[in-house]
């Protein structure tokens, strides 16, 4: 089965991403929501996992300048409070969206 993957990245005026997946789910991240969920190294600890991002540090309004494809996988964000470095894979973007139906657990 081929893995779901974005068809559409959209950035708007309010700071939300939308993102169209290939299966024709529909997600709208808020910025602020998807810059605290980053999990590269300056972020969370890489021996512990343990999150050391202070998300009350992180502007309400942060959102993304520019959105890049990271190979087949994933996705980079430069966002408005200086941070670039995370990458977002299909995967992890997909199980963060939330929508009720994807928060409820049941399938979108």
């Amino acid at each position: 089965m081929d893995t779901v993957h974005p068809t559409n990245v959209m950035p708007f005026p309010n700071g939300e991403i939308g993102v169209v997946w290939s299966d024709g789910h529909e997600s709208y991240y808020p910025g602020h929501f998807l810059r605290c969920a980053c999990a590269c190294a300056g972020c969370v600890d890489e021996m512990s996992g343990q999150k050391t991002l202070r998300e009350d540090r992180v502007p309400q309004d942060v959102h993304a300048l520019a959105i890049h494809p990271v190979g087949n996988y994933g996705m980079g964000i430069a966002w408005s409070d200086g941070h670039e470095t995370g990458i977002y894979t299909f995967e992890r973007l997909r199980a963060l969206c939330p929508c009720a139906a994807c928060s409820s657990g049941s399938d979108p």
